[in-house]
């Protein structure tokens, strides 16, 4: 019976090779497209869960109420290391890092930039890195050790054990290894090569060393792994005051315990709640992936129905001679199944083909990893499920003919064959439009926020990190590549320009909120602004004619919150203990994520204070050639160190990373449910042209035009995808204007994207239809009606 089954089936998909080949290829566009979306998703909750103990794993946030809001930040006071054990029983263990940085490690003749952490002993106690060899127990004890990654490891030491080796770091100190460990996985929140003990980062740092007793001082993150058993809001209720009880100037500090497995989805946190993050974009690529599938699923019902007449006596026959309706429906779902599983061989062809171009445009290296069992399981489950989900209206609508009056040919497709017919019609085009319109106000809201006025000038700026053989040498470097002729001016700073790296409390004569103001803080030295590109709107900049030791530039959000008319030479209190004379104030600078208002800044001149070399390149044709004068320079003035720099706008365009990511991925998506669902019309309307050839013919014999024809079987098609745009298009506006409220700098949606959308589509289909009644319109009428 069931070789039967797949005879009969297989016959009737190359009778009918298009409709065929239209279900097929449909389904297999849906499924890959489902598929590749499926494996981000599950890419982005794979994130730490390597860690044995993902679930006894929290960071420390503490959120505090200052004036611009209640702000919430994972920096946190050293002495709270101690004093959090201390607080409850239930923590196990503590460790605390510093936010990483880069150092050239030296073994020989070999010199690397590699990025590390620095952290306490009870690091790899909490985090289930996997040590290759060593003890993580005691890796991290002695201050001058490290602890490096496997791939490190091969770089320095290729065939040799690493264990006991030295490595340099900044062409000073000698570390020794005690510690190989693997590879990270791409799915870790951490990117390290290496990592130093924290006993090593006091001794080479003395701001580090002199944070120890300072509770004020919030420049560490903290980890915590609980004991098994232990209540997260138990331990949250015995630590949330810990700050405030032991710093007076953080009255309203309220500290917390973000566990880990929210770390990479659920980052986000507004006015002191936790509001989800890249979440949001998982849940919604999920349900386009299933609308995507739905739409292909759509496809097969709509022209398994449409087919029902041609198949009606086959039905009636096989009835007449014994067979049940039982029978019958196993057919027709058998013949789903077998055209799914062909689809899903097909997806599986497309899947591989896109994933290079797919992983380019993630940044990520996604697989089917056809070993694992589970997946082989998946498969087959997705087989089955779309092949009796798509099947199952045509099985049981076709199978209930009754046998009579099919053989007496009275069989007619009526309204209750029609109307879910058009009802998957309408939803194909709903989502489709829905993702069409999104798509274009998602790319509008990524051109307003690249075209948003920056403040400064980022082309042809170069930003290379600083060490401490560059800051000895500075004004000789400065002079060396002024002298270039290819360099307009340089400066350092302590934070790039596309980035803030710290903030700090100011206060003002005749502030009368209570709450604390934190600016965004910059320190510098000479040439700034110049090198930036920075409009000074009132003042002067930092100069050698003065001592600007005591000196301050503001900007223009900062002189509107200090409510200042005359700002220049007015004194603010910077940090709680210095005080600082304005000296100028220049134009808003946009340095933090491009879709947020400009955070009040505060510019100190501070020459020991840096990270960064900001390097304005002048203008030219030959940009190689200027980069190569610069890197002479570098080599002559710092030797010691490879040369490797960065351009401050790839930097800026860095941080649409996400946004753009969710544009492209839409477009691609709102693309390829269109086309499903322009497929499954051209199937539907081919179909529908050849059932009402005699009709035409009769029509045309009768004076019909071709013109009348090609209308008359259009309108019908029109009318669907119509009422697909008006159902979709207030959901879309709605929706829309829900996702750009998370963007305080945005657009609003230009009200012609609607109709725009709406008529596009509608011609596009009318296309379609029109191209299938027009050959109907063209046929000779003499033979549709020459049998009658």
């Amino acid at each position: 019976m069931i070789k039967n089954y797949f005879k009969i089936a297989l016959r009737n998909l190359l009778k009918n090779r298009i409709y065929s080949f239209i279900n097929i290829f449909g389904l297999a566009v849906g499924l890959a497209c489902s598929i590749l979306i499926f494996l981000w998703v599950a890419d982005e909750y794979s994130y730490d869960r390597f860690h044995s103990n993902i679930d006894n794993i929290y960071r420390l946030h503490a959120s505090q109420t200052w004036v611009q809001g209640i702000g919430t930040s994972s920096s946190m006071p050293y002495p709270l290391k101690d004093a959090l054990k201390e607080k409850s029983s239930q923590i196990e263990h503590v460790a605390m890092t510093n936010w990483g940085e880069g150092n050239m490690l030296e073994v020989g003749d070999k010199r690397l930039n590699r990025f590390g952490l620095s952290a306490t002993e009870d690091f790899f106690k909490i985090f289930s890195f996997q040590m290759l060899a060593g003890d993580s127990a005691t890796a991290l004890k002695e201050p001058y050790s490290i602890v490096i990654t496997e791939e490190t490891a091969e770089l320095f030491f290729p065939n040799e054990e690493a264990i006991g080796k030295r490595i340099k770091i900044d062409h000073k100190d000698e570390l020794i290894v005690t510690g190989v460990i693997k590879n990270l996985p791409r799915q870790s929140s951490f990117s390290f090569d290496y990592v130093l003990p924290f006993g090593y980062y006091e001794a080479s740092q003395s701001w580090a060393r002199n944070s120890r007793d300072n509770w004020d001082d919030n420049s560490f993150q903290m980890y915590v792994a609980l004991k098994e058993g232990a209540s997260e809001e138990e331990v949250n209720s015995q630590i949330k005051h810990l700050i405030r009880d032991n710093n007076e100037k953080a009255p309203t500090s309220t500290l917390f315990l973000h566990p880990m497995s929210k770390w990479r989805l659920q980052g986000n946190f507004e006015n002191g709640v936790n509001t989800g993050g890249l979440l949001e974009y998982v849940q919604l690529f999920t349900a386009v992936a299933i609308f995507v599938l739905i739409i292909a699923c759509i496809n097969f019902m709509n022209l398994s129905t449409a087919r029902s007449e041609s198949r009606a006596r086959e039905v009636g026959i096989r009835k007449s001679i014994g067979s049940s309706r039982r029978n019958i429906v196993y057919q027709f779902l058998g013949e789903s199944i077998i055209t799914t599983f062909l689809a899903t061989s097909l997806s599986l062809v497309l899947v591989e083909l896109t994933l290079p171009y797919y992983n380019a445009l993630l940044n990520k290296q996604i697989s089917i990893d056809y070993s694992s069992p589970l997946n082989w399981a998946l498969a087959a489950g997705v087989v089955l499920i779309v092949g009796l989900f798509s099947g199952s209206y045509p099985a049981f609508y076709l199978s209930g003919f009754k046998p009579i009056t099919v053989l007496k040919g009275k069989v007619r497709v009526g309204v209750g064959a029609l109307l879910p017919r058009k009802v998957l019609v309408i939803m194909q085009f709903s989502f489709s439009v829905f993702l069409i319109i999104g798509s274009l106000v998602i790319y509008k809201q990524i051109t307003h926020l690249k075209n948003r006025d920056i403040g400064y000038d980022k082309e042809n700026l170069m930003l290379i990190w600083t060490n401490n053989e560059i800051e000895r040498e500075f004004q000789t470097l400065r002079t060396a590549l002024e002298q270039t002729g290819v360099v307009e001016s340089v400066a350092k700073s302590n934070s790039p320009i596309t980035s803030i790296f710290s903030n700090r409390e100011v206060s003002w004569p005749g502030k009368t909120s209570p709450e604390r103001v934190a600016f965004s803080t910059i320190a510098t030295e000479y040439d700034y602004t110049k090198t930036m590109g920075i409009k000074i709107k009132e003042g002067r900049d930092f100069s050698p004619e003065f001592n600007d030791t005591t000196s301050t530039l503001v900007n223009e959000t900062a002189i509107k919150m200090m409510g200042m008319e005359d700002p220049i030479g007015q004194k603010i209190t910077f940090n709680g203990r210095y005080e600082l004379t304005i000296v100028g104030v220049m134009e808003d600078v946009v340095m933090g994520q491009p879709h947020l208002p400009v955070e009040p800044l505060v510019m100190i001149f501070s020459p020991d204070w840096s990270s960064t070399i900001s390097i304005r390149l002048s203008k030219t044709e030959n940009l190689g050639a200027s980069i190569d004068k610069i890197e002479a320079v570098f080599k002559k003035v710092n030797p010691n160190y490879p040369f490797e720099f960065r351009f401050a706008d790839r930097d800026f365009n860095a941080k649409f990373s996400t946004i753009d990511f969710i544009g492209k991925l839409a477009a691609v998506f709102a693309i390829i449910a269109i086309l499903i669902s322009c497929l499954g019309l051209l199937g539907l309307a081919a179909f529908t042209a050849e059932q009402r050839t005699k009709e035409v013919g009769i029509r045309k014999v009768l004076g019909a035009s071709a013109a009348d024809i090609v209308l008359l079987i259009s309108r019908d098609f029109s009318v669907l995808v119509l009422l697909g745009f008006l159902i979709s298009s207030p959901v879309a506006w709605w929706y829309l204007n829900s996702f750009l409220e998370r963007y305080p700098y945005r657009i609003s949606i230009m009200w012609w994207i609607v109709p725009v959308v709406g008529i596009t589509v509608l011609l596009l289909a009318l296309a379609i239809v029109s191209s299938q009644a027009l050959r109907a319109a063209l046929a000779n009428p003499v033979d549709s009606l020459k049998y009658e």
